[in-house]
């Protein structure tokens, strides 16, 4: 008896038997119709939606008018709700928005009436805003506290030549330091200063103001780096050093990181004749846990 596997090949010519790729089209499965062609197959009709449209936004339900989604032409939501895009809905027919809805509410009494929600909520208001693309609720926001506020410390620290890398680099020392000495906390040294040149009482009596001038060789007297972790300055605002001190913990607490500082002195780095560095130096203590 000879048995034939599916491996071994049938010699024939091509006068009485079929082409191997003519078999192959023969035996083959119909292909799996992929989205695409789906799509182009089936497309879907305009979606209409009621005058009165029933949400889900995240979990949270709310009912509001079709008018009100639809109120600012250049919006997400005017455009999830034009009849272009397709909305799914929840097991109650509510139309369904994969968003957080703790702050719709806020975004809804906007576009109802023009009502801004309370100080406390403004921040996360004005990120949902962001996420719709709702332009005038982000111009109304960012012109009331504390945005407003916000708006001026941003102008300052644009002053300030690579902030939010020496926050970045604080931070890594930080950690670096606590996971080394198997610590809670960990202590650096950080410098920041206002004005460009050292002040010493000697340099008063020759020169009325720090912005003298000197040649160049003389000013590289003075050029030196404080021996300190980090160090901002110099800038030109009227804002001062306790300002800037005060933005520092700010931005580091809004990313959970708790940090006291104080003042344990000035440079004092002789640099030549009398002079000598009294740019002030600022202990800051990280605490992780």
């Amino acid at each position: 008896m000879v048995v034939v596997t599916g491996q071994n090949k049938v010699s024939a010519k091509p006068d009485d038997a079929m082409s191997s790729s003519d078999a192959e089209d023969d035996f083959q499965e119909p292909a799996t119709p992929t989205a695409t062609q789906a799509g182009q197959a089936l497309p879907l009709l305009p979606q209409q939606f009621p005058e009165v449209v029933p949400l889900n936004v995240g979990g949270t339900f709310f009912t509001t008018r079709l008018s009100t989604l639809r109120r600012y032409e250049d919006t997400m939501l005017a455009a999830m709700f034009s009849g272009r895009h397709y909305i799914p809905t929840d097991a109650e027919g509510r139309y369904f928005i994969d968003r957080d809805g703790t702050y719709f509410g806020d975004i809804l009494n906007f576009l109802r009436s023009g009502d801004l929600p309370p100080c406390e909520r403004v921040r996360s208001v004005y990120k949902e805003a962001q996420y719709y693309s709702i332009g005038p609720l982000l111009d109304n926001l960012e012109d009331i506290q504390p945005l407003k506020g916000e708006k001026v410390r941003q102008a300052f620290l644009g002053l300030m030549p690579y902030y939010k890398d020496h926050l970045e680099r604080i931070i890594e020392i930080a950690k670096l330091r606590a996971m080394q000495r198997k610590a809670r906390f960990a202590k650096l040294k950080v410098c920041v200063f206002k004005e460009e040149m050292p002040i010493t009482p000697y340099e008063c009596p020759h020169f009325n103001s720090l912005r003298f001038e000197r040649s160049e060789s003389e000013a590289k007297l003075f050029e030196h780096h404080c021996e300190v972790d980090v160090s901002f300055g110099p800038w030109e605002a009227v804002a001062d050093v306790y300002d800037l001190l005060h933005c520092i913990v700010t931005d580091l607490s809004a990313r959970g990181i708790a940090v006291d500082h104080q003042c344990i002195g000035v440079c004092d780095k002789h640099l030549i004749h009398h002079y000598y560095c009294k740019r002030p130096i600022y202990e800051f203590k990280i605490t992780w846990w």
